[in-house]
């Protein structure tokens, strides 16, 4: 019988839905790993998670008070009353998952049941779930933005106006004050408007009112969409990488090396946050259960956060040579006022303009055009600001990142705002150079640590150097010229796919 598989039924579930993520156990002790190892002989500490789904937390965070108190309590029942009683509190997210989560944590999903391990006088014991509605406030709710016409339901269906994130005084939740918060937060709600990146992020308002209650120690693992902000995280985000609380950062670019079978566009992280801790981060990049780098960094040192290790060592030793960046030569959108619907005309009439469109090539009347940057003279290089391939990687990992056009515009030839302008020359040669070095691997690597979606805007050049444009550059001489090392060039190379 020792040899029968008997797997963990919480594993288990961690893999049954992309809506309500649950988390593995083995991902729950990597979190718990993070705080020190002398809390576990500490019988006052007190800890809540504010997400419960299936319990894990609890339940692990109960296997190693069991262990480290021994010696305090050595009566066995005498401990377990005193760390379920005591320590470990939880709201759960819906009532299927209150009684999940006692389930887990009490052996029993009432927690005044005799089958129980510790006795409680009411159902609950320090597990609850309050049913609650959503505020509304001109079709939205005041503390979610969740939709009224998307939550508003009987009382047959779930409201998800979670406990922990609908009162502007989560302290008296449970009228007590805790150390450690640990949770895996419900990550977004359909807004109506369709989901993924376009249902509303919630993940951050847990982190946000876990932080107002000041606990000695803060760990969520969230959506790693937040370092790059976006729809409701940009002012999350600010306060985050200009933190100096956050102590330890781990994290995956492939969400299914936590949550196997799940995809989470972007990656997933977990964290430390400290109360007493001021400092840079100690990030960790990991893979397939690996850390493949570790490195302290300050969190707020580029414009845009760089979250591999090996990537920002790059972008330190370019940034010493002090040239400006290829944001410098980028023009306004839309340089030439002729939106993305402009299809031109087929037939050339004597001033006509050549112009590139999503339709092609055709010609425009040269009296249709506003060159506000002088650039209708001169040759220009232009891309699609819409990226082919964009900051999603294939399934080797690697990225494309490339526009579906790159071409040398020379004068008289302009386009319509679905494509950036980059760059304006007297001689054709320079132009011809500058689109060569937009093929390098070493400048689309560069674009994709400032990607946050597949559109391109003027600042996602930041990171990338102006070279000479008098002559052609290769991947080989930009390595060079920056002194990269062997692994940083391997780095490059795997993750960046060569141009067709």
């Amino acid at each position: 019988m020792n040899n029968l598989y008997n797997p963990d039924v919480l594993t288990c579930l961690a893999n049954l839905s992309n809506d309500e993520v649950f988390t593995p156990p083995e991902v729950a002790n990597q979190m718990l790993n993070l705080l020190p190892a002398e809390i576990w002989q500490d019988s006052s500490v007190t800890f809540l998670d504010p997400a419960c789904k299936s319990g894990v937390f609890l339940r692990e965070i109960a296997k190693r008070l069991i262990v480290g108190l021994a010696d305090e309590f050595p009566d066995l029942q005498q401990r377990i009353d005193h760390i379920f009683h005591k320590q470990l509190y939880g709201i759960a997210i819906t009532e299927l998952t209150s009684l999940l989560a006692r389930r887990s944590v009490y052996c029993a999903k009432y927690a005044n049941s005799p089958y129980a391990i510790t006795h409680f006088d009411d159902i609950s014991g320090n597990i609850r779930f309050k049913r609650l509605k959503h505020n509304w406030y001109n079709g939205k709710c005041a503390f979610c933005g969740a939709s009224q016409s998307e939550y508003e339901r009987g009382d047959d269906l779930e409201s998800h106006a979670y406990e922990w994130i609908h009162t502007l005084k989560p302290e008296e939740i449970f009228g007590m004050k805790f150390d450690v918060i640990i949770s895996n937060p419900p990550y977004q709600l359909n807004d109506g408007g369709g989901t993924g990146s376009s249902a509303i992020p919630l993940y951050h308002r847990f982190v946000e009112q876990a932080i107002k209650l000041n606990p000695r120690f803060l760990t969520m693992i969230i959506p790693s969409r937040w370092f790059a902000g976006g729809k409701g995280l940009d002012e999350f985000r600010s306060s985050m990488l200009n933190s100096k609380h956050i102590k330890y950062m781990i994290d995956y670019a492939d969400s299914s090396d936590c949550f196997p079978g799940v995809t989470i566009a972007g990656g997933v992280n977990y964290f430390l946050w400290e109360c007493t801790y001021q400092g840079d981060c100690t990030i960790e990049n990991a893979k397939n259960e690996k850390i493949l780098s570790s490195k302290k960094r300050a969190l707020d040192e580029f414009e845009y956060f760089v979250r591999d290790n090996i990537a920002v060592e790059i972008i330190r030793k370019i940034r010493k040579h002090k040239e400006q960046t290829i944001s410098n030569i980028v023009h306004s959108r839309n340089c030439f006022s002729l939106f993305s619907k402009e299809k031109g005309k087929q037939e050339y009439n004597n001033g006509d303009y050549v112009l590139y469109s999503l339709s092609g090539q055709s010609y425009i009347n040269s009296n249709k055009v506003v060159d506000r940057d002088n650039l209708c003279a001169k040759y220009k290089v232009i891309m699609t600001k819409a990226m082919s391939g964009g900051n999603k990687p294939a399934s080797d990992g690697a990225y494309l990142v490339i526009s579906a056009t790159m071409r040398v515009l020379k004068p008289k030839e302009v386009c319509t705002e679905t494509y950036l302008c980059l760059g304006d020359f007297e001689d054709e040669n320079s132009a011809n150079n500058l689109e060569q070095y937009m093929k390098t691997k070493f400048f689309r690597f560069l674009l994709l640590q400032a990607l946050t979606s597949i559109n391109i805007s003027k600042d996602k050049f930041c990171f990338i150097p102006q070279q000479d444009f008098s002559k052609l550059w290769t991947d080989e001489e930009l390595y060079i010229k920056y002194g990269l090392t062997n692994e940083e060039i391997d780095f490059i190379e795997s993750m960046i796919k060569p141009m067709e």
